[in-house]
C-alpha cells in the first residue's frame, strides 16, 4: 500500500485562515466559535461555526 498524494487546492480557489474564541458559560456547556481571521464585523454576524463542549475532540485522539 502506498500513501496517497497530498491534495493541493486549485490555485483559483480562495483560501483563508481561521481564528477561534472559547466562551466559558457558567450555566451551559462552554462554546468554541470558529470564524475567518480577516472577517469584517458585518461578516462575523453570519460567517462563524460554533461547537459546544463535548462536540469536538483533540486532533491527536483521531489517529
Amino acid at each position: 500500500m502506498t500513501d496517497a498524494e497530498p491534495s493541493h487546492p486549485d490555485s483559483t480557489e480562495p483560501t483563508f485562515e481561521l481564528d477561534h474564541v472559547v466562551v466559558e458559560n457558567d450555566d451551559a456547556p462552554d462554546e468554541c466559535a470558529i470564524f475567518p481571521l480577516e472577517a469584517s464585523e458585518t461578516e462575523l454576524l453570519t460567517a462563524w461555526i460554533s461547537a459546544h463542549e463535548g462536540d469536538f475532540v483533540d486532533l491527536e485522539s483521531m489517529h
